[in-house]
């Protein structure tokens, strides 16, 4: 099988010939995400399907947020989309882990490295976001390691 970067070219043609727009729209907006992520820096490169994935966290968590705010600001349509965008591309992303888990993760990631109290936050977050690699947000990870540091 291809890249993860050949799966959403392959996806945006298969929308595009299904007349599929959201999904069109949204495939365009996530690759030329990833075409500028390739050319940010000193010199163009392809990126491995980890830093695809990364971006497209970034960017579903774009849609998330803009969900928040369209939602909180009445504008319950545009919310919508935004919502629906997101869901299309968790579709490329790992299974979001649920809190337990999370807190699983973290006891663990937290007894191997031996962490305890505030002061290890910095270690102990790294720790634990290799642990739970990608498929949680930081502010949820973030969030744990500080209620079992504290």
């Amino acid at each position: 099988m291809g890249t993860l970067k050949d799966r959403l070219n392959d996806d945006l043609r298969a929308a595009m010939k299904g007349r599929a727009e959201l999904t069109t729209s949204t495939l365009r907006m996530a690759l030329a995400a990833v075409r500028n992520a390739e050319v940010s820096g000193a010199e163009a490169r392809v990126l491995s399907d980890d830093e695809v994935l990364s971006v497209l966290t970034r960017e579903a968590k774009k849609r998330r947020e803009a969900a928040a705010a369209f939602a909180e600001a009445g504008r319950a349509d545009q919310a919508a989309k935004e919502i629906a965008e997101g869901e299309i591309l968790d579709q490329y992303l790992p299974r979001q882990l649920g809190d337990a888990e999370i807190a699983d993760l973290v006891a663990e990631a937290l007894r191997a490295g031996g962490f305890s109290g505030k002061a290890q936050m910095g270690p102990a977050m790294k720790a634990a976001q290799a642990a739970v690699a990608g498929r949680a947000e930081g502010g949820r990870v973030a969030a744990e390691v500080r209620r079992q540091l504290g």
